[in-house]
């Protein structure tokens, strides 16, 4: 089941095309509407899944990964590179998709969109990549005389579940790998974005995947945990928040998993930094998509020669962002993704302020628009320090001692990815070692991402890692062949 229909947007055509092409299991059941959250009006809809839609995916994904898997690297390398031409050709259309199901700015919109492109790419490369190895057995005794080969095969049926907050280069990274490493996959789709999901299933089905590659299900949690306990599936991938991600496990059973769920970053700025260069970078990636990204500069500890310093420059940086309408070219930041996130912003930035801490600008929103708030020195029980806010807020805290900084950051659950600004390989060497986080950016905030590179956290951040060539690895399983009886070597002379 595709289809999803724009009430609003250019992509509708693309849509309907590719329910026809692939849409077996159009349901005539309930649809649900997405209102986009700053517009505020119905911006798409979708079916959402019933129980014969479910039964009839598992049993079409089983029949159908025989095929899949039997398609040769060379022609899912050629599709996948096809699909990242096409978003690139089409991501005006698609970046203002996710404008009006989300209130993502066209400006960050934009930049998904070319992180698509270069996903799929990286996926096709891979693709031409993938084989198995020539094993040493004869360096053993017992295994003079054998030859050993192994080979990476499809698991068979992938499910992708992906979040509302980076949709479509999400369900990339997903379905990309899962296609590149020759599995079919079902993707549950996010709620909230149902549109750009079938979009980008639209434009892989345009380039020529199969249909028996991938069935899209809309629907809400019921969904996802009935895909999850499957039989069929072989392998789960799922992004989103640590409690759904436990649901995921304890429905999934003994099954391969790939959880990302979520952060609580800080970057620590040291007192050798550039100041001003930090501050900047830390307005910019503290406050693209609202703050709604699992990585987005949440904590910024500075040390307390510079503390005063830092916050003048950052609340200049951020005092300057535009707010607004996320279809405006200018605008820098948008809505969120409903009223609720947006009061949560409005509300823990309140507690911090009744715990000691101070709100230097924002606190406020409009609907589902929080404008870009920052809390100095809050206490280090605030909820704005110890859980992920996933909002338009960042809090700024002083340090005295790098260690000392270093614990502070790892008495947090999560665990994901972190920024350090500083000139002294020292301790960007002791950082790297010593905080307990999947990645860690110098010279940077947390907030930057190659999709080529692993990412992935620890802690309640999840396990397992993502990118094209860690995902492929989990979408596959290594089959092993030992002919005794022929072997390059002998025994002894």
């Amino acid at each position: 089941m595709l289809e999803a229909v724009l009430a609003s947007g250019s992509k509708a055509e693309v849509v309907q095309a590719a329910a026809r092409q692939a849409g077996e299991w159009l349901t005539d059941g309930p649809q649900s509407e997405r209102i986009g959250p700053y517009l505020r009006r119905v911006v798409s809809r979708a079916p959402a899944a019933g129980a014969s839609d479910i039964a009839a995916v598992r049993a079409y994904a089983r029949a159908a990964a025989p095929a899949v898997a039997a398609l040769a690297p060379a022609f899912r390398a050629e599709i996948l590179d096809r699909a990242s031409a096409a978003a690139t050709a089409n991501r005006d259309d698609l970046a203002r998709l996710l404008a009006l199901e989300l209130g993502k700015p066209l400006k960050d919109g934009l930049g998904e969109i070319d992180r698509v492109a270069d996903t799929f790419a990286v996926c096709a490369a891979e693709a031409r990549q993938i084989g198995g190895e020539n094993l040493p057995v004869a360096g053993w005794a017992r295994g003079v005389g054998t030859t050993a080969f192994t080979y990476r095969a499809p698991v068979g049926v992938a499910l992708a579940i992906t979040p509302f907050n980076a949709p479509a280069n999400l369900l990339a990274h997903k379905l990309g790998a899962s296609f590149a490493a020759g599995n079919t996959t079902i993707v549950k789709a996010p709620p909230q974005a149902p549109g750009i999901s079938t979009a980008i299933v639209a434009l892989l089905l345009e380039s020529g995947m199969p249909a028996e590659a991938v069935q899209l299900l809309h629907g809400d949690g019921r969904v996802g945990a009935e895909l999850c306990a499957a039989e069929e599936v072989g392998v789960i991938s799922f992004t989103g928040s640590g409690a759904t991600g436990n649901a995921v496990a304890r429905a999934a059973g003994a099954k391969r998993l790939v959880l990302e769920l979520g952060g609580n970053a800080a970057t620590i700025v040291c007192d050798d930094a550039d100041i001003a260069e930090a501050a900047k970078v830390c307005a910019r990636t503290g406050y693209t998509n609202s703050g709604q990204s699992c990585i987005s500069v949440q904590r910024v500890y500075v040390q307390r020669p510079k503390y005063e310093e830092f916050l003048e420059h950052f609340t200049r940086e951020v005092a300057a962002l535009t707010v607004g309408d996320p279809l405006d070219p200018g605008t820098d930041v948008g809505s969120m993704v409903d009223e609720d996130a947006a009061e949560r912003v409005v509300r823990w930035s309140a507690e911090a302020a009744a715990g000691g801490g101070r709100v230097v600008l924002g606190g406020e929103r409009d609907g589902a628009t929080a404008s870009p708030t920052i809390v100095a020195d809050p206490p280090a029980g605030a909820s704005v320090v110890t859980d992920e806010v996933f909002g338009a807020l960042v809090a700024v805290l002083p340090f005295d001692d790098f260690a000392g900084v270093v614990a502070r950051c790892n008495e947090s659950r999560f665990g994901l990815q972190a920024g350090l600004f500083t000139r002294d390989i020292g301790r960007a060497i002791a950082a790297w070692r010593d905080l307990q986080v999947g990645g860690l950016v110098v010279n940077g905030s947390s907030n930057y991402r190659l999709d080529h590179v692993p990412f992935g956290g620890v802690k309640d951040s999840g396990f397992g890692r993502e990118s094209p060539h860690c995902m492929i690895e989990d979408y596959t399983t290594v089959k092993t062949l030992m002919l005794r009886g022929a072997s390059l070597w002998g025994g002894r002379p």
